[in-house]
């Protein structure tokens, strides 16, 4: 138990051993202040140092595996009580029988024994409450990490969960666009499906805890936009400004898509003629900004859907950095803008 109070065991197994030697050198000094021979002090003191490091033991063994709470409180005071009366007597009885012949010594341990112990039971008393001490603090330290540990199976749950989401989400939008071409435009439709399983199977195999450079990310959303492009054709534009220096930076797979999708959505619905939407990179610090903006007819009522591009999105990076401020939105002069900032990892 003493053991696990510090970062390193052999460290506190020194730190005992040197407890003995201060009690050994503590009680043979004190026995030479009293004129004990120090032929017979110092047996006794190695004797009564190994009766003491005993007794830190037990008491470590016992208090390690047990805290004593409510009415048997009244154990923290007892047992080391008990336990140093019988390390006096076990002490003073040894003594007595490998120095018989040292009568005026033994006389001395009889008249000193209840002294003995009561330095050994306020020490062993002492032993006890950190004994106590060191097993609470071993026991919040558990709960914390068990804590810390369920939260973090519970982040990566939920973070499985939106990013299983996510693909069906797109999908079933896919989905719908190529029903609505099979009858009118079947070429298109086919190219559409042929398109869509290609994107899926680059997503599909990538590992979703690993994070891609936004060039990476790039090639994918370019692969959406094909997908796109043969449902709204010449309408649909998508101009990318990218910062040289922010295409090797990295940011989690199939985020910047679900937002360009938005953009998409609202950007094409209720507006003729030609729409384009901007996506901007740029690094600040230690950050990756993304802003996507789409223009949108204030007047028109918005497409059904689920509200999960943005949700998601805000949910992700919640639970990536824990923090809330890391996307942002704008609405100036029928301009819809999402800004997207992403911390880098060090």
């Amino acid at each position: 138990m003493f053991s696990n109070a510090f970062s390193n065991p052999s460290k506190a197994k020194w730190i005992i051993q040197g407890a003995g030697i201060i009690w050994l050198l503590g009680s043979f000094l004190l026995l030479l202040f009293y004129e004990i021979d120090y032929s017979l002090a110092l047996p006794d003191a190695a004797i009564f140092a190994v009766i003491f490091l005993i007794g830190v033991f037990v008491l470590e063994q016992i208090f390690g595996f047990y805290i004593p709470k409510g009415g048997y409180s009244w154990l923290l005071l007892v047992l080391p009580l008990l336990l140093s009366l019988a390390g006096v007597y076990a002490h003073r009885f040894l003594l007595q029988w490998v120095f018989e012949d040292e009568l005026e010594y033994i006389e001395f341990l009889k008249d000193h024994i209840f002294l003995r112990w009561a330095f050994l039971a306020i020490a062993e008393i002492f032993v006890s409450m950190i004994a106590i001490v060191v097993s609470k603090l071993e026991q919040q330290e558990e709960t914390r990490k068990r804590e810390a540990l369920m939260a973090e199976l519970s982040r990566e749950a939920e973070l499985t969960q939106l990013r299983q989401q996510l693909q069906p989400h797109f999908l079933f939008n896919s989905l719908n666009s190529i029903n609505a071409l099979v009858v009118s435009q079947p070429k298109k439709a086919r190219e559409m499906v042929l398109q869509l399983s290609e994107f899926l199977r680059g997503t599909i195999r990538k590992d979703h805890q690993q994070w891609l450079s936004l060039e990476e990310e790039l090639n994918y959303l370019k692969m959406y936009l094909e997908i796109e492009k043969v449902r709204f054709g010449h309408r649909l534009e998508v101009d990318f400004e990218l910062d040289e220096e922010t295409k090797s930076m990295l940011l989690p797979q199939l985020l910047v898509q679900p937002l360009l999708e938005n953009a998409i959505k609202h950007g094409l619905y209720g507006l003729t003629g030609e729409v384009k939407i901007t996506l901007q990179s740029r690094k600040e610090s230690n950050y990756l900004f993304l802003k996507i903006t789409n223009p949108f007819d204030p007047e028109a009522t918005s497409p059904q859907g689920t509200g999960f591009g943005l949700s998601s999105i805000e949910r992700r990076l919640f639970l990536l950095f824990g923090r809330k401020d890391l996307l942002e939105t704008k609405i100036e002069n029928h301009t819809f803008s999402v800004e997207l900032k992403i911390p880098q990892l060090k």
